[in-house]
């Protein structure tokens, strides 16, 4: 299934702050501040000119928020907050990190080039979610980017990171740098797969800031519109082998409907002890406006998707 979604890409936008209070310094070289500078003139753009910032709780009636710690749903064309509840409280995000490394691999990384598999990926961990894929195995970008996506295979996280950064540690450092560069200031990460670490965390609102960088890139949007996908990649010792990646979307899926007038683009889910069941959508109206929704810590999967559907019922309110 794929959802034709060009029309996002040039309806993003977002809300002003009017209370945002970080000074800027024009010496600066931190290009979070985006100071253009030229012989002939020197430009401040405000940071928050085009995204939106949650000062307060927004609440409605029809969303219950004793479901989950922290959602969110932003309308990001015409700037509005439409639902916020605990936005900028430290979280777990589970899997809901892999969308700043899949935007990080996007960023920095070629779609064609071949990835050898370490013994790293082969994460030990009870209950972590794999492709399935060991040492020496050669696997592009692109097949590692809808392993991670789709599936949410934490051994692809750990083959990306790799690549990226040579280690695990290093591609973490990339991250934080690349979170404080869109604002997510209330954000530290320590792997590119989030398996659960007290030094991992993240807020409702920060994920919107990465969501929202990651939806510009056409691979991401198509990757996580995609219901199912099927590739062949080189075993260590040259054999091939055939993979199918399915989406853990339950609205792709068609498990869950969302509601009349809503379309689900994708997006990304996460779940650990830790974490609780987490959710990250793009979503459009019927004028293919585009929607932001996150939802952090619901008790199961169950509770995740009748709050996720909750929230998208305010976008036709």
């Amino acid at each position: 299934m794929l959802i034709t979604i060009t029309a996002v890409l040039f309806l993003l936008a977002g809300c002003q702050d009017k209370n945002f209070t970080n000074e800027y310094d024009i010496n600066s070289s931190d290009y979070a501040y985006n100071i253009i500078n030229s012989s002939e003139n020197l430009t401040v753009k405000p940071f928050a000119s085009n995204i939106c910032v949650v000062a307060d709780n927004v609440s409605s009636d029809q969303v219950n928020s004793s479901l989950s710690e922290a959602a969110a749903l932003f309308d990001v064309d015409s700037l509005e907050v439409l639902y916020a509840n605990n936005a900028t409280e430290k979280l777990y995000p589970a899997s809901l990190t892999k969308v700043l490394t899949a935007l990080i691999a996007l960023e920095k990384g070629n779609l064609d080039d071949v990835i050898t598999v370490s013994a790293n990926s082969e994460i030990k961990e009870s209950g972590a979610q794999l492709c399935g894929f060991k040492a020496g195995d050669q696997i592009t970008l692109e097949q590692a980017l809808h392993g991670l996506l789709m599936y949410s295979g934490n051994d692809a996280a750990v083959a990306i990171a790799e690549y990226i950064s040579g280690s695990v540690e290093e591609f973490a450092n990339l991250m934080n740098e690349k979170a404080k560069s869109l604002g997510a200031t209330n954000s530290h990460f320590v792997n590119p797969h989030g398996l659960s670490d007290e030094d991992h965390y993240t807020t409702a609102y920060d994920l919107y800031l990465i969501f929202k960088e990651a939806i510009k890139y056409d691979k991401f949007l198509e990757i996580i519109n995609t219901d199912s996908w099927t590739t062949t990649y080189t075993l260590s010792d040259g054999s091939s082998k055939d993979i199918t990646f399915k989406t853990t979307n339950l609205y792709l899926k068609g498990d869950e409907n969302a509601p009349d007038g809503i379309t689900v683009i994708g997006g990304k889910t996460g779940t650990t002890n830790a974490a609780g069941s987490c959710l990250i959508l793009l979503s459009q109206n019927e004028s293919s406006k585009p929607y932001i929704s996150v939802i952090l810590k619901a008790e199961n999967r169950s509770i995740l998707y009748t709050q996720m559907t909750e929230l998208l019922g305010e976008i036709n309110n």
